[in-house]
């Protein structure tokens, strides 16, 4: 089955590129990405925040910021210093919170999860049909990526201060010296990149109910991983060079182009999804069936 699905996507690509673009409409793959972008703006801040403070327990503060905002670059480009130095703030003062005040957080931060876990039960349609998850399982799952995350912002922070040192070094091939430095910036983006391609593919994996094969996952996750690369430096030359956002919008432009990065990246995710969830339905009468299921 699973030759027959690579067999008919090489040798159809248009048509089933038409078939994500039809599903993805007609399950108003837009406005569920809008829904998930306001609320990952939501999230994204009070998410952070709680990270860090947690990481700042045992690493120093300054490295955990410069990984943030790494990983706040693929996210939100432009905008990934003004991000981190509003988290910055807050975790100078975090104390001052309270244990109120940390548990709202902690509600907040699973906000975009739980939107995204929606708008994936509406693109995996045919999967809720049959399978039902508990509620306390889509309950614990945003605070287990949370938790993935700080683990993984705690593993780029270790290795990222390892390769610093490679800009200082230097290697003799051939009796020619050749300088490391610059080295270390391929090697994060590199370890930022695989990195994306897990967690998108993780996403694709325990998002939507039922069992989903790993192979179909990481389908999803390298598809949305390339989308994003690509549109994330057409978004970086836009908004550097032809947007008119700061004239518009003025005092509220910083959160629109957040927002917009946020839009474009949950688009993106949503599609990944749409690819994987047509991918399944190859070969079932399902195919020639796209939209809302009530």
């Amino acid at each position: 089955m699973a030759t027959s699905r690579v067999h008919f996507v090489l040798e159809n690509p248009w048509l089933f590129a038409k078939r994500v673009v039809t599903g993805f409409s007609a399950n108003q793959g837009l406005l569920l990405s809008g829904a998930v972008a306001y609320y990952t703006l939501l999230t994204i801040i009070p998410m952070f925040a709680l990270i860090l403070v947690g990481l700042s327990q045992i690493q120093e503060t300054q490295p955990l910021l410069e990984t943030l905002r790494e990983y706040l670059s693929l996210i939100a480009p432009e905008q990934a210093e003004v991000l981190t130095d509003q988290i910055s703030a807050f975790l100078e003062n975090w104390k001052t919170v309270g244990i109120l005040g940390m548990l709202l957080l902690l509600f907040f931060s699973s906000f975009a999860f739980t939107s995204l876990e929606n708008a994936m039960s509406v693109i995996f349609f045919h999967r809720v049909a049959i399978h039902r998850r508990h509620f306390l399982i889509s309950a614990i799952i945003p605070y287990c990526y949370i938790l993935l995350l700080a683990v993984g912002m705690l593993l780029v922070t270790t290795v990222s201060g390892s390769l610093h040192s490679l800009d200082a070094r230097s290697v003799t091939v051939m009796g020619q010296p050749w300088s490391l430095s610059g080295v270390e910036t391929f090697l994060i983006y590199l370890l930022g990149i695989v990195g994306e391609i897990l967690l998108l593919t993780s996403l694709y994996l325990v998002m939507p109910v039922g069992k989903l094969s790993l192979r179909h996952a990481l389908i999803g996750g390298i598809t949305a991983t390339v989308l994003w690369e690509i549109t994330r430096h057409i978004l970086v030359f836009y908004f550097s060079t032809l947007s008119l956002v700061n004239v518009i919008y003025g005092a509220f432009a910083t959160v629109i182009i957040i927002l917009l990065s946020l839009e474009a990246g949950a688009i993106i995710l949503l599609l990944g999804a749409q690819v994987i969830a047509e991918y399944e339905r190859i070969g079932s009468t399902s195919t020639k069936t796209h939209g809302l299921q009530t």
